[in-house]
């Protein structure tokens, strides 16, 4: 995605060359909906209606967002999607979670994490 791709999101930490995100993980869901629209998964305004449905979820009274949380919200909307899709059931969101915790706690720092199921 580029820096011009990316101004369509609004509020999207960017620079010069394209979205800047706090932590790796938040690239990657950012990422995974970005190809998931493009496979045709849903289109963008499906994506923000999920999006808005997860973040109206936040409770009134919580801690002021440094930003990670509007990034949990943003995975929830895809896990929501990918369910109510058929594309991932929640047995396999939950096994996928489960090998991605498995591996990011085996792979030493500053190694690309690797799923081998």
């Amino acid at each position: 995605m580029t820096a011009s791709d990316a101004a369509a999101v609004p509020g999207l930490p960017c620079d010069v060359e394209g979205p800047v995100f706090a932590e790796p993980w938040q690239a990657h869901a950012f990422a995974l909906a970005v190809q998931l629209n493009a496979k045709g998964a849903f289109t963008w305004t499906e994506w923000a209606a999920a999006l808005s449905r997860e973040l109206a979820r936040d409770p009134a009274d919580a801690p002021p967002d440094d930003g990670a949380r509007y990034y949990y919200h943003w995975v929830a909307a895809l896990e929501r999607l990918a369910a109510e899709r058929g594309l991932a059931g929640p047995d396999e969101l939950v096994e996928r979670k489960t090998a991605w915790a498995e591996a990011y706690q085996h792979t030493p720092h500053g190694r690309p994490i690797e799923l081998l199921r």
